[in-house]
C-alpha cells in the first residue's frame, strides 16, 4: 500500500422488537449493488467511504462496505474487518481472471471493479452492467413478520439468469470509528452500510422461491438493516448480481 497513491494494492444489539408483527417491504428492484472493499488502515480509502455514504441515500442503489483485514499489519487493526470479505474480494479477482485486489475497490453488480473513490466510474459501471440484461433483472422482496425475515425471489425473465445463490447480510447503517494509529491516525471516519455477517439462505434455480430466516440468525450488536441478494456463481467464483433488496430492521 502506498500512502500517496489513489489505491492500495495487495498481491499475493440487533435492537429489533419482534414481539409485535411488523411488515416492512424493501425497496423494489434496485439498479445496482455496489460493494466497497475498504480498510481503516488505508489513507486512500476515506474518500471512497464517503461516496458509499452518499450512494446509501439513493434508494435505487444498495451500497455496502466490506472492510478487509490484510492491511492490519501496518500499524492499525481494522475494528470492522472480516477475513471473509478479504476472501470475497480475492474470489472476485479469480473469477475475472486478474490480480486486481486493492483498496479502495468497488465491485459493481458483481461484474466490474473500479477505484472506490471514483464516483463517475461507479456510475458508469452501473450503467454498463445494467445494459447486459441479466444484472439486477430478478425481482427480490424481503419483509419482516414477527421474529423472522421472509425472502421472495421471482422467476427469471431472462434465460441467462436462471440460477444463483441467495445470501443475506446483516448491516450496520453507520459506524463512526476513531482511528488512533496507522495512516489515518487521529481521524474519525464513519463507515456506511457495513456488512457484519453473511449467511447463505439457499440456492435459486430460476423459478420463484421463498425462504424464511429467523431474525436471531442475523442478530449482532449495532445491526439495524439487512440486505438479501441473488448472485450467479458461488462463494468461490462469484458472478453477476441478479437481484437484491434492502430493508431497515427498526
Amino acid at each position: 500500500m502506498m500512502t500517496q497513491s489513489l489505491i492500495s494494492r495487495w498481491s499475493g444489539t440487533l435492537g429489533v422488537c419482534a414481539i409485535v408483527a411488523i411488515i416492512r417491504p424493501a425497496h423494489a428492484e434496485p439498479r445496482a449493488v455496489v460493494e466497497l472493499f475498504t480498510s481503516q488502515g488505508c489513507s486512500s480509502c476515506p474518500p471512497a467511504d464517503k461516496i458509499i455514504g452518499e450512494l446509501a441515500k439513493d434508494p435505487s442503489v444498495i451500497a455496502l462496505s466490506m472492510p478487509i483485514d490484510y492491511w492490519d499489519y501496518l500499524g492499525w487493526k481494522d475494528t470492522l474487518a472480516d477475513a471473509r470479505f478479504s476472501a470475497r474480494q480475492k474470489a472476485y479477482s479469480r473469477a475475472r481472471g486478474d490480480r486486481d485486489v486493492y483498496t479502495p475497490q468497488a465491485i459493481v453488480n458483481g461484474s466490474i471493479h473500479v477505484i472506490g473513490s471514483n464516483r463517475a466510474g461507479i456510475e458508469d459501471a452501473i450503467d454498463d452492467t445494467t445494459k447486459t440484461g441479466s444484472a439486477m433483472s430478478v425481482p427480490v422482496t424481503m419483509s419482516i413478520i414477527g421474529k423472522q425475515i421472509n425472502v421472495s425471489v421471482a422467476a427469471s425473465r431472462i434465460p441467462s439468469a436462471a440460477h444463483g445463490e441467495v445470501w443475506i447480510c446483516s448491516v450496520s447503517k453507520a459506524v463512526p470509528i476513531s482511528i488512533r494509529r496507522g495512516e489515518n491516525s487521529g481521524r474519525e471516519i464513519t463507515y456506511y452500510n457495513v456488512v457484519r455477517n453473511l449467511l447463505k439462505v439457499g440456492d435459486w434455480n430460476g423459478s420463484s422461491g421463498n425462504w424464511t430466516v429467523p431474525l436471531e440468525n442475523i442478530s449482532r450488536d449495532g445491526v439495524d438493516a439487512a440486505v438479501v441478494y441473488v448472485q450467479d456463481g458461488s462463494r468461490d467464483t462469484p458472478g453477476p448480481m441478479l437481484g437484491a433488496a434492502y430493508t431497515s430492521l427498526h
